[in-house]
C-alpha cells in the first residue's frame, strides 16, 4: 500500500500514504502555503518520468469524498507518511495518520478567482488586497469550494474559494489572476428605511371643508380715534366676521319691512370682497330710503363743546 520504489509501473505518479499536520515536523512555514513534504523515494520515481514542472499533486480523501490540490517543498519525510498544513487537512476532512491518496496532476493557469472571507475582520485590515497578493506567493494552486487560510498580525483568516476559471483547479504560479471578493459570511447588509405607503383613503369630511367656527380676517373692524383725544360724533355699527354673516337674520321693524342695518348688510354681503365708499343706504330702492328716512328721529341739537386750544396749562420756572 505504501510507497515501493520498485513497484512502479506506468507513466503517472500516484501513490497513498498516511498523512501528518506540520507540527510533527520542524516546519512551520509550511502553515501558510499549500505544499507539502513527501518521502525521497517519491522524488526518485517523479525524476524518472516526464512530467510538467512545478510538481502539483491531487490529494484525495476516497473515505470522505474530498479532492484538493497542492505542490510540493521539499522531498525529506519519513517513507510512507507525509506533512501538510493542518488547514489542508481540515479541507480534506482527515485526522492525524488517515489515509491520503497523491497523484500527480498538471493544471491550466488561472485567470479568475472569486473569494470570500469568513468574517468582516479581514476587510478591517489597512490593505487586505496587498495581504492577499503576499500570502498567495506561497500557493502553487488553488481549488474551488477549499478554505485557505491567510495569517497576520498574528491572527488567522479564513476565504473560501467560490470560484476559479477556466476550470475548478487552477495554478497561480506565474501569471496574471483577475481577483474579485464576495461580501463576508457574516456580513448583514443595513436596513433600508421602509418607503411611505401613499394612503388611499379619502380626506376626511373636516379635510375637505374647514370649520367655519373659526375666526377669519375681516379688514377694517377697529374702532376709529381722533387726533385730539374728543370722542367721536359718530359711532360705526359693529361689523361681524364673513362667517357669521350669512347666519344672521335679517330683523325686521315693527312695519314687517327689514331694516336699514338688515339692508346694508344683504348689499355688503352682496358686494363682499370689495371695498365700497359712501353710505350703503343709497344704494337700497327708494321705498326702502323712504320709511327708513319716517322711522329716525332727528337728534337734537348738541351744546358746542370747547374747542382745544393749545399752550393753556399752567407755567413752571426751572428754577423751582
Amino acid at each position: 500500500m505504501f510507497f515501493d520504489p520498485y513497484g512502479y509501473h506506468g507513466t503517472s505518479f500516484e501513490q497513498t500514504y498516511r498523512c501528518y499536520p506540520a507540527s510533527f515536523i520542524e516546519k512551520p512555514q509550511i502553515e501558510s502555503g499549500d505544499k507539502i513534504i513527501m518521502p525521497p523515494s517519491a522524488l526518485d520515481r517523479l525524476a524518472s518520468l516526464h512530467i510538467d514542472y512545478p510538481m502539483l499533486f491531487e490529494l484525495r480523501n476516497d473515505a470522505a469524498e474530498r479532492v484538493s490540490h497542492c505542490g510540493v517543498l521539499e522531498f525529506i519525510a519519513e517513507e510512507g507518511m507525509i506533512y501538510m498544513p493542518y488547514w489542508m487537512m481540515e479541507n480534506l476532512l482527515l485526522q492525524e495518520g488517515d489515509i491520503v491518496r497523491v497523484k500527480n496532476v498538471t493544471l491550466p493557469k488561472g485567470r479568475y478567482v472569486k473569494l470570500q472571507p469568513h468574517t468582516k475582520d479581514f476587510l478591517d485590515i489597512s490593505n487586505p488586497k496587498a495581504i492577499l497578493e503576499t500570502t498567495l506567493r506561497n500557493y502553487s494552486c488553488l481549488t474551488t469550494g477549499d478554505s485557505i487560510m491567510v495569517a497576520y498580525n498574528n491572527k488567522k483568516y479564513y476565504i473560501d474559494i467560490i470560484e476559479t476559471k477556466p476550470s475548478n483547479a487552477i495554478s497561480i504560479i506565474e501569471t496574471d489572476c483577475e481577483v474579485d471578493f464576495a461580501p463576508p459570511l457574516d456580513y448583514k447588509e443595513p436596513e433600508r428605511p421602509a418607503a411611505a405607503i401613499p394612503s388611499n383613503k379619502q380626506p376626511s369630511q373636516a379635510e375637505e371643508f374647514p370649520d367655519e367656527s373659526e375666526p377669519k380676517f375681516s379688514a377694517f373692524t377697529g374702532a376709529g380715534r381722533r387726533l385730539d383725544g374728543k370722542p367721536l360724533t359718530y359711532q360705526p355699527p359693529p361689523v361681524s366676521s364673513p362667517a357669521l354673516r350669512g347666519k344672521q337674520p335679517s330683523v325686521a321693524n315693527v312695519s314687517g319691512q327689514p331694516s336699514v342695518g338688515s339692508t346694508s348688510q344683504s348689499t355688503a354681503r352682496q358686494s363682499q370682497g370689495k371695498l365700497v365708499f359712501g353710505s350703503n343706504v343709497s344704494r337700497a330702492p327708494k321705498e326702502t330710503q323712504k320709511e327708513a328716512g319716517k322711522e329716525i328721529k332727528p337728534e337734537p341739537p348738541k351744546k358746542e363743546e370747547p374747542k382745544f386750544q393749545a399752550f393753556t396749562g399752567k407755567k413752571y420756572s426751572l428754577r423751582g
